[in-house]
């Protein structure tokens, strides 16, 4: 899940990555397409993965059993002699799916937690490095939510010479390779009430801090993962009636209980709601918090509603995009009524992009949802554009039958009559599967 996304795969989302594998040549049955050849012998092709969501513990990490499908893909990746760049959109390595009680940084930091991520994936960050050594591909990478708080140095750490394309903002990130501005990749969390950056709330209580709700709601349904997805609770949330005349913030902040009655009624566990089992010491949070902590609450019908961690979180959601450079304002009520859908992630590629009449793109990549798709419109000026989601690779995706996905770009000629085309992949199985393509002149 993609905690939030992911998990809100959980929430809708919380949701897939994106990638898929090619022609082994050592292997008949990946043969029959290779999505990493051109027809030629230009080196301009672009690959774009997500949501890898690797773990520093294998024993509840989202990404294992296809590990080894990743490393055959990225072995795939960098013998093809048309690859210029990977691109990995957000979501490569995972500090919110970590089960509630377990001490993320095992009381050390986060460069322990990021070389332990990678001893634990050996295979796969090997390969990474690899390619980045080899200098033939460039590899660029950009942040996720479950990958938030990673700074550029632990990055660098352990995947040396990677190109990093951050905002000046933690947690953010957007890229256009160069030479194509009408192309822009990123995650797709900045747009999300639940897993944008929110370096507004909680600053009494963890100074510095930029982890929004979405981390908590991960870190819950990791538990309830690791507690075998129990069918029922040990206690349901206390039901809560909106204030009717509590004016505006009242009635956002009665939507976001909904969103977080709807998650402990969907992840159930089996602890009480009063237990301080939410184990932080990250991002400035230093204590353990109970699930009551976040959970909404009434102490008589409709009266007020009240909220211990993200307190006024509802009303400071225009700010908060102002912070994440998020280019076309979302209203509140929208942002927090949808921040379960995944559709909602992939509205804002046309509304940011397609639609506003300050952007020339038309090719958008995002991750984030889980959802691997393309979906072609129309932007501003009535040209053709592009969405495309990249999917995800943990191994049990429930959002969609697709698994271990990727998109691959083949830039246009300078022939008049050459487009850029889109292509969509799956690598379930290990058989290369072309799920979806479209093309564009740009």
């Amino acid at each position: 899940m993609k905690p939030f996304l992911r998990l809100l795969s959980a929430f809708s989302v919380l949701l897939s990555l994106c990638l898929v594998a090619s022609c082994d040549k050592s292997d008949p049955k990946d043969a029959e397409i290779n999505p990493f050849s051109n027809g030629g012998n230009e080196r301009n092709m672009i690959v774009v993965i997500s949501d890898l969501h690797l773990g520093a513990d294998l024993a509840y990490a989202e990404c294992k059993n296809n590990l080894p499908s990743l490393e055959k893909l990225l072995k795939q990746i960098k013998a093809s002699q048309n690859v210029k760049e990977l691109v990995i959109a957000g979501d490569l390595l995972d500090e919110w799916f970590v089960p509630a009680p377990v001490d993320t940084y095992q009381g050390k930091d986060q460069e322990d937690f990021v070389r332990r991520i990678a001893a634990a994936n050996k295979g796969v960050m090997d390969m990474l490095n690899s390619i980045i050594q080899d200098e033939k591909i460039l590899v660029t990478y950009v942040p996720g939510n479950h990958d938030l708080t990673i700074t550029e140095a632990s990055v660098e750490l352990i995947l040396p010479g990677i190109n990093q394309e951050r905002d000046p903002e933690l947690g953010l990130g957007t890229y256009s390779p160069a030479g194509y501005p009408g192309i822009a990749i990123e995650h797709g969390h900045r747009y999300n009430f639940f897993c944008a950056p929110d370096p507004i709330s909680n600053q009494d209580i963890a100074p510095g801090t930029i982890l929004p709700p979405g981390y908590f709601f991960t870190r819950i349904a990791a538990l309830h993962v690791s507690q075998g997805t129990p069918a029922t609770a040990v206690e349901t949330p206390p039901v809560v009636t909106e204030n009717t005349t509590g004016g505006e913030s009242q009635s956002l902040l009665f939507e976001y209980w909904k969103l977080w009655n709807w998650t402990l009624n969907t992840f159930k566990i089996e602890n009480t709601f009063e237990e301080k089992i939410i184990a932080t010491n990250l991002n400035g949070f230093t204590g353990s918090y109970s699930v009551n902590d976040v959970l909404p609450y009434q102490t008589t019908p409709e009266g007020p509603i009240n909220v211990n961690l993200y307190n006024g979180i509802q009303d400071s959601w225009i700010e908060r995009q102002a912070r994440n450079n998020v280019a076309v304002m979302i209203p509140a009520q929208q942002a927090i009524a949808n921040a379960a859908a995944g559709s909602e992630t992939d509205i804002q590629a046309t509304t940011q992009y397609f639609l506003n009449p300050e952007s020339e793109v038309r090719i958008v990549v995002f991750g984030h949802t889980h959802i691997p798709k393309i979906e072609a419109s129309v932007d501003h000026r009535g040209l053709k554009t592009i969405y495309a989601n990249s999917g995800t690779w943990i191994d049990h995706n429930k959002l969609h039958p697709s698994a271990m996905n990727f998109v691959v770009i083949t830039p246009q000629s300078d022939d008049a009559s050459s487009q850029t085309l889109v292509k969509l992949y799956g690598f379930k199985d290990e058989i290369v599967a072309e799920l979806a393509t479209d093309s564009l002149r740009l």
